[in-house]
């Protein structure tokens, strides 16, 4: 059972309680980007324009439960959103028991982490939420592995519950992506380590035609396979599991490709001497950053034949320009790809934006660790319970 999506739900002269993700980068107080923010403006207006009465829920940050604290407050969001809006957005603080006064068709509710029992799914909390509306909608795909109060426990509580359009969006693109995929089917996967993508990296083992790592990931498989990486990122530990897993995919006749050539420097550094080398040419002072341009080459031709790709973290230091190279081939091999992709995580966001392919890729991803434990195969708790409610609500 698919949780049931907002468009199914009547909305007209309804309270309706929104769940968004709206945990954006700050400095000063100011908001370096509102990606995240702009993503959850569809859902507001469908909701707006249906003539609901909407109350929005988010965290910023992380305060320490049940304690407000100015840096972490939502008040530079509720200015975005009102500017995105063009309509006042009020900030409310005292909102869980629904005594703020007359604040039109639309208000933000202060930080949830603001209130103690938040994190910890308290049923008392979540009650005091539910209690604020008619239709509860989870629009947080970024949050939905989380099992809190403002994203699981009012879902179970409310009169009605179903997913936004961005909830709903992005769980439509994964699993276009993953279960019943155009082939070939490739995923790329990078990052520091393996251990914290190892459970994603054997479940996309099972369902890919193609696996491509790199960052610090791909180290740890080249020294699987007894190749030098001298001073690079690289986990002992899981080494016979990288080998386990290489070992699999061979057997199964799925593509592992590791590079061929790598770029090296002998500190981290945006001035490091920089330099390409042969994988078997790693000096025992090397620091490996970034795969290299016959490397890079390679793998843009097998994402060129893809037939669906899913990305997930850069191949290499990306933030420092002499470490850039790899990443923005991928990248660009991705957009120019016919493919359908789906990328994920804030360091590929991240990349995406530095290497303006963002128009390019099929979908982009809001959620860092609900995009990776999807990929894992993991249940996300406030999918599983408005699967639950929709399974209620439709008999």
């Amino acid at each position: 059972m698919q949780p049931l999506k907002m468009t199914e739900v009547a909305l007209s002269g309804k309270r309706v309680l929104i769940r968004e993700d709206l945990n954006v980068p700050l400095k000063d107080g100011k908001i370096t980007s509102d990606t995240r923010i702009r993503a959850a403006i569809p859902t507001l207006r469908m909701a707006l324009d249906a003539g609901a009465k909407v109350l929005i829920m988010a965290h910023l940050g992380r305060p320490t439960e049940g304690e407000e604290a100015a840096q972490f407050s939502l008040a530079p969001v509720a200015k975005r959103l009102s500017q995105l809006l063009e309509r006042p957005v009020p900030l409310l603080t005292d909102w869980i028991d629904g005594d703020n006064g007359d604040w039109g068709d639309i208000a933000l509710c202060e930080n949830v982490r603001f209130l103690k029992g938040e994190k910890a799914n308290d049923d008392a909390l979540a009650q005091r939420m539910a209690a604020l509306c008619d239709v509860y909608i989870m629009d947080a795909f970024g949050c939905s592995h989380r099992a809190h109060a403002s994203t699981h426990g009012v879902a179970r509580l409310a009169p009605q519950a179903c997913a936004g359009l961005l909830l709903s969006g992005e769980l439509d693109a994964l699993h276009r992506a993953l279960d019943k995929p155009a082939r070939p089917l490739v995923a790329v996967v990078g990052g520091a380590k393996v251990s914290s993508k190892l459970e994603g990296l054997s479940a996309l083992s099972s369902v890919v035609d193609g696996l491509v790592v790199g960052g610090g990931i791909a180290n740890t498989f080249l020294a699987a396979k007894g190749y030098a990486v001298g001073n690079s990122l690289m986990e002992t530990d899981l080494l016979g599991a990288a080998d386990a897993l290489m070992a699999k995919l061979e057997q199964e006749g799925r593509s592992f490709p590791l590079p061929e050539d790598v770029v090296v420097a002998k500190e981290f550094s945006a001035e490091a001497d920089a330099r390409i080398i042969s994988v078997s040419e790693v000096a025992e002072d090397d620091m490996i950053l970034d795969i290299g341009p016959k490397s890079a080459k390679h793998l843009a031709e097998l994402l060129t034949k893809a037939g669906t790709i899913v990305w997930n973290g850069p191949v290499g230091a990306f933030e420092l320009e002499p470490f850039a190279g790899g990443s923005k081939t991928i990248a660009q091999a991705i957009a120019a790809s016919p493919a359908f992709s789906v990328a994920g995580g804030g360091d590929t966001l991240a990349a995406i934006e530095k290497f303006g392919v963002t128009d390019d890729i099929s979908y982009i991803s809001t959620g860092g660790g609900a995009f990776l434990e999807f990929l894992e195969g993991k249940k996300l708790p406030a999918v599983t319970m408005l699967e639950t409610r929709a399974a209620e609500q439709l008999t």
